[in-house]
């Protein structure tokens, strides 16, 4: 997962998985194993901006996208130094300049479905609706089994521990072809995301030949982060929410969702999926 940055970031580990001990239901005493869950508050140049509750699997990723996503940084080149320090449960950011009017983006909040609740800063439901998905590029439906097996198969905390959502991202080399790029996991779904948010803006990496892929629901809040990295294929092992779906339509999504083995169901643009003939 290393990416070459310009940004000064530590490197901040955390156990991600705790070993319990339990009473099952004979009253036999076993061992077994549990996700972590910490706060995280991100300062901003010295601002408290918000406390988000993580795993802590890739903190300065998560940071760094959550900044993206809600438009609190302009550029990753704005962005000098991103410091986590687990002694004090902190993420600092500084900036080298900026020209975000931070007071009023954090003047309205809208608190998401996301686990342990997301939260939106400014007008951002009312921004997506200037974004608009050109048509393309199409996905055969072997690649879409292909994609949903590599996840399947993927080595997990989720198998280790449960409890926790994982989000990843592909690229599309070819109608019939996917490559897993970023495989990432957390206590909430919109954390794993932004985590692969701020890994892709850190590689300057277009989203059009992307498919991201998430264990949760598709809600307005993912969809929309979907529509803002200009990724055209959002797939879920679960289902979606009208405004997720609705958000879709109105940015020109592909939305796949209860994606399991060979099954999948396309709530949104078919246009863009190729299926076999011999479906």
């Amino acid at each position: 997962m290393a990416v070459s940055s310009p940004i000064q970031m530590s490197h901040a580990c955390v156990p991600l998985v705790h070993e319990v001990q339990i009473v099952d239901e004979a009253g036999r005493l076993k061992t077994t194993f549990i996700p972590g869950e910490r706060p995280l508050t991100i300062y901003l140049d010295k601002r408290e901006i918000v406390t988000l509750m993580t795993l802590g699997s890739a903190p300065e990723a998560l940071v760094l996208g959550y900044l993206r996503n809600q438009r609190l940084v302009e550029s990753v080149s704005d962005i000098e130094s991103i410091q986590v320090d687990w002694e004090t449960d902190s993420a600092a950011v500084k900036t080298r300049r900026s020209s975000v009017d931070i007071d009023a983006l954090t003047s309205k909040r809208v608190v998401t479905t996301g686990c342990g609740q997301g939260t939106m800063f400014g007008g951002l439901v009312e921004e997506v609706e200037a974004i608009r998905l050109p048509d393309g590029p199409s996905l055969r439906q072997e690649a879409i089994v292909a994609l949903i097996d590599t996840i399947r198969t993927h080595d997990t905390i989720y198998k280790q521990s449960g409890s926790v959502h994982a989000c990843a991202v592909f690229e599309r080399t070819g109608p019939d072809q996917v490559h897993l790029l970023h495989f990432i996991e957390d206590v909430g779904r919109h954390n794993a995301v932004d985590s692969i948010s701020g890994l892709l803006w850190l590689e300057d990496k277009p989203g059009k030949d992307l498919i991201f892929f998430t264990t949760g629901r598709l809600t307005s809040e993912m969809v929309i982060k979907g529509a803002q990295m200009g990724i055209p294929f959002l797939m879920t092992r679960s289902g979606m929410t009208l405004m997720g779906l609705e958000v879709a339509r109105k940015t020109n999504l592909t939305l796949l969702g209860r994606c399991s083995g060979k099954h999948f169901e396309i709530y949104n643009a078919p246009e863009r999926v190729v299926l076999s003939k011999a479906a």
